[in-house]
């Protein structure tokens, strides 16, 4: 099994999107809370409409740590969320599958994101890449490990940068300039 990356490329995000759009609106919009919220796909999962709507911030149980996460709603996330809400119910899923009243899951987000992958040309995705593309993205604009590593609740910087890729990213730039 591969080891999944953040998408680095600002136009392959956008690619993504536009993808994903064309196939669903719910599909999109999984993406989009995903890489703008930085959570795991198995918390976005559970996310119901009463959890979001009108909210400038969400109090979450991580389900993998089972630790307490508070995290901001941006502006334009919110209004993203509000337009997306339209016509839901406060206990509707926010990703309800089309065959019942349940979330979709995880197997079914990775299908969707994978194949949109596929047709964008990115490799190396999983479920894993939105979380990884939100903090490859907020590291690059802020440089502030130390934030990120307590937005991912990692013990360790070192791990904060290996799981965003940059680590490889400055492996991969030294290997490329270095020749004997």
């Amino acid at each position: 099994m591969n080891e999944v990356q953040p998408i680095r490329d600002p136009e392959k995000i956008e690619n993504m999107k536009q993808i994903l759009l064309q196939h669903s609106y719910r599909d999109w919009f999984l993406f989009v809370m995903g890489i703008n919220t930085g959570l795991r796909i198995s918390d976005l999962l559970q996310l119901q409409v009463k959890d979001v709507l009108n909210k400038t911030h969400v109090t979450i149980r991580e389900k993998k740590t089972d630790k307490t996460k508070r995290f901001r709603i941006n502006t334009e996330l919110q209004e993203h969320i509000s337009k997306y809400a339209r016509g839901k119910g406060p206990d509707d899923y926010l990703y309800r599958s089309k065959r019942s009243n349940e979330p979709i899951q995880r197997v079914q987000a990775y299908k969707i994101l994978k194949d949109a992958a596929k047709e964008a040309g990115i490799e190396d995705l999983g479920t894993h890449t939105l979380r990884k593309t939100f903090g490859y993205h907020f590291y690059k604009r802020t440089k502030d490990v130390a934030l990120l590593q307590d937005i991912f609740n990692h013990s360790a910087p070192s791990i904060t940068l290996r799981y965003i890729g940059i680590n490889q990213d400055i492996i991969d730039q030294a290997l490329d300039d270095f020749s004997l």
